[in-house]
């Protein structure tokens, strides 16, 4: 039988962590966490073992991590703990089976469009949604996501009627638009760089408080800037069991933001497209607390709760 107990904290930890990532291998959350395993050695003291565990929208990994009790089970989290348990019945609700360690970055969603398409800026698409309402189809990676979840507040925002069309990840999505079978898509800005460089996507907005840094995306103005109230982003952070002896988290707290603002650390994860935003221990929890707030009355007012009920049916 597998030892549950929590070793000594004085000599936590002495053997290796593994941290699963609750998505496939290449995606966002994945890179984040290989950045992470680079460096643990170094402030942990302990190598960290990526273990994929993808499905379920990451229920299936953090239902894992919620069940594991023995100090040595990390996760990666993403906003999706706080929507998918709005969405219908999970094993744990992972908000409160989870403490949240450390979150590293964030990932503002942005609305682009092809670049051979009529539209120049934002305000010219809502006013032909407006005289053609069904017929402009956006894209997002899956029901319930921080795409579909963009793109239904702008629907609301701007009393215009949008088709969404679900795909299986971002990279679909993106194929999709340059295929010209959508129109729009909401994704990480991540997903779409290359495509905006090179001329073939125009970014007509980004669903943050604030423009993004990176220079590529400088110039996109965001949806509040243009009178939509639009502010959605996802998010990468690290979680563990609730029950854990305070010492233990903290000895992972200190490690972890030890490893996150190490200055190589913090220039990687710019490179990869995400902004640098650590919170610590208390200042993610308490972020947890407004987002939850926040999108579960953004998932009834928009309907998209309504949506996925009926797909479960």
């Amino acid at each position: 039988m597998e030892n549950k107990t929590v070793p000594a904290t004085s000599k936590y930890p002495d053997k290796p962590i593994t941290l699963i990532v609750p998505f496939s291998v290449g995606g966002g959350t994945d890179l984040v966490a290989r950045l992470l395993e680079k460096r643990a050695l170094d402030y942990l003291g302990q190598p960290l073992v990526i273990v994929n565990k993808p499905g379920g929208a990451g229920t299936i990994g953090w239902n894992e991590v919620a069940g594991s009790s023995d100090g040595y089970t990390l996760g990666m989290t993403g906003v999706e703990i706080i929507l998918q348990p709005l969405y219908g019945q999970t094993k744990y609700h992972y908000p409160t089976a989870l403490d949240p360690i450390a979150q590293i970055a964030e990932l503002s969603i942005v609305m682009v469009v092809q670049d051979t398409q009529p539209w120049k800026d934002l305000d010219e698409l809502i006013r032909y949604a407006t005289k053609h309402p069904g017929e402009i189809k956006f894209g997002h990676g899956g029901m319930g996501t921080t795409g579909h979840v963009a793109g239904e507040m702008l629907a609301k925002s701007a009393d215009v009627r949008l088709e969404q069309v679900p795909f299986q990840g971002s990279a679909e999505a993106t194929a999709s638009l340059l295929g010209g079978h959508i129109q729009v898509l909401f994704t990480n800005p991540a997903s779409v760089k290359e495509h905006v460089k090179n001329g073939t996507v125009r970014i007509l907005a980004v669903a943050s408080e604030h423009r993004l840094k990176d220079p590529v995306f400088a110039n996109a103005p965001t949806f509040r800037e243009q009178g939509f109230d639009v502010v959605c982003s996802s998010w990468h952070g690290i979680a563990a069991p609730k029950d854990l002896p305070v010492e233990v988290k903290d000895k992972l707290a200190k490690g972890f933001e030890a490893i996150i603002n190490d200055p190589e650390f913090q220039k990687n994860i710019e490179a990869l497209g995400f902004e640098f935003s650590y919170l610590g221990p208390k200042e993610s929890q308490e972020k947890w607390i407004t987002e939850n707030q926040k999108l579960s009355k953004t998932v009834q007012e928009t309907g998209i709760l309504d949506k996925i009920k009926a797909q479960k049916k």
